[in-house]
């Protein structure tokens, strides 16, 4: 399954070794995000580490695998569907995310349920993923 994940999710992945780390390990999967959320990582990645249940080492090498198997996408890629994703999304911050799933035709993994609130992107949550991918997990 290809589909495209938000800042959270990885925010996510990297502070614990969790169910959402583990999904986004799944082979079935194929993760695609924005390039902006590089930028992203880096503004809030201090305050990441702190929150992190990892040393800073091991934080670095989650990070690093994590960032390896993401397909990052860069803007100018997608720049035309800026617009429209700025009308559908629900939260202007996330208008990136729209923008390259209209452009794909992809899904966005979030957990942010005000994402939900429209119908023009499907988004699935980590339970859903869960529902989906758990036999993968074993």
């Amino acid at each position: 399954m290809d589909i495209i994940v938000d800042a959270n999710i990885l925010f996510a992945a990297v502070i614990k070794d969790g169910i959402t780390a583990r999904l986004m390990f799944v082979d079935r999967l194929h993760l695609y995000a924005p390039e902006l959320l590089l930028d992203e990582f880096s503004k809030y990645r201090d305050e990441i580490l702190q929150k992190s249940h990892r040393t800073p080492d091991n934080f670095d090498s989650v990070l690093s695998e994590l960032l390896a198997i993401i397909h990052f996408i860069p803007k100018s890629e997608f720049q035309k569907m800026i617009k429209v994703a700025d009308e559908i999304s629900p939260d202007i911050d996330d208008s990136v995310y729209f923008a390259l799933a209209l452009k794909t035709g992809l899904p966005i993994w979030s957990n942010d349920a005000r994402l939900k609130k429209q119908s023009a992107v499907r988004i699935y949550s980590t339970s859903d993923m869960l529902h989906l991918f758990s036999a993968d997990l074993d």
